[in-house]
C-alpha cells in the first residue's frame, strides 16, 4: 500500500479500514477511550466542518491550540491540518482562533473555542467568556461529511512550535516520520513529561506508518509502582508492539 503524503490522504487511509482501533485514551481516575478509523474520521469531519463553517478557517488561518496531550488534542490538530489551516503551539498573539480547555486565559482571543477534557463531558464545565464557543456541544451539530472544504497550499505553514520555522502543509508527514518504521504498530505514546508537540509528532507519525496508537497518561495520585503494573497489563492486554 502506497504511504500518504498529505493529511486528506491519511485520514481516508484511517477510515478505509473502519473497524480497526486507531486511537486509544488512558487517562487519570481509569478513564478509557477507544476511536476506530471510522470513530476517528467522524471526530475529525465534524470539527472540520465546525472549523470551515463557523470560522472560515482555511490557508493563512492561524489556530492557536492550546491543549495538552489527549485524544481531543488529536482531533482538533488533525481538523487544523484538514482545512489547510496553521495549527500553532504556542503563544500566539495574533492567532485569528484559539482553542483551549483555559478560556479564562484567552479573553483577548479573537475567536474562541472552550474544550471540555473529560470524555462523557456535554458541555463546558464553567464560565466562558462572551462569544466563545463550547466544543462539547458545538461539534456534534456538524455533519459526518465534508462539507466545502478548503485545500492546504503545499508551501503554506501547517505548524509552528513555539519560537521554531514552521513547517509547510508539504512536507508536514515527512516532519512527523523521518524514517520509515515498521507498518502496522501498535504503539504506545506515554504524555507524561512531553509536551503537545512532541506526542502530535509521534501519533502523526505512526499514522503515516499505517499504524495505530495507544495515549497513556498516568495518574498523578497513583503510586508509582501500581501505575508501571498497570502499564504493564495495558500493553499486554492492548497488544502492544511499539
Amino acid at each position: 500500500m502506497t504511504s500518504p503524503t498529505t493529511v486528506p490522504g491519511l485520514l481516508q487511509s484511517l477510515a478505509a479500514d473502519a473497524g480497526r482501533p486507531r486511537l486509544t485514551w488512558y487517562g487519570p481516575g481509569g478513564e478509557r477511550i477507544e476511536l476506530s478509523g471510522h470513530v476517528l474520521d467522524n471526530w475529525v469531519t465534524k470539527t472540520a466542518n465546525l472549523l470551515a463553517e463557523e470560522f472560515g478557517a482555511g490557508p493563512s488561518h492561524r489556530v492557536q491550540v492550546d491543549l495538552p496531550p489527549h485524544w481531543r488534542t488529536v482531533v482538533w490538530a488533525l481538523a487544523v491540518w484538514r482545512v489547510g489551516a496553521h495549527l500553532v503551539l504556542g503563544e500566539d498573539d495574533s492567532a485569528d482562533l484559539v482553542v483551549t480547555d483555559r478560556p479564562q486565559s484567552h479573553t483577548g482571543a479573537v475567536e474562541l473555542v472552550a474544550v471540555a477534557l473529560p470524555a462523557l463531558a456535554r458541555s463546558f464545565d464553567g464560565t466562558l467568556p462572551p462569544g466563545a464557543v463550547d466544543a462539547a456541544s458545538a461539534v456534534m451539530t456538524y455533519g459526518d461529511m465534508l462539507t466545502w472544504m478548503p485545500e492546504a497550499v503545499p508551501s503554506a505553514p501547517a505548524v509552528t512550535v513555539g519560537e521554531g520555522s514552521p513547517v509547510p502543509h508539504g512536507e508536514l508527514l515527512a516532519w512527523a516520520r523521518p524514517a520509515a518504521g515498521s507498518p502496522g504498530r501498535r504503539v504506545l505514546v506515554e504524555v507524561a513529561g512531553a509536551g503537545t508537540a512532541e506526542v502530535l509528532r509521534a501519533v502523526l507519525g505512526v499514522y503515516a506508518d499505517d499504524g495505530s496508537v495507544v495515549l497513556w497518561a498516568t495518574d498523578p495520585d497513583e503510586p508509582a509502582d501500581q501505575a508501571a503494573a498497570r502499564r504493564d497489563r495495558v500493553v499486554e492486554s492492548e497488544r502492544v508492539t511499539g
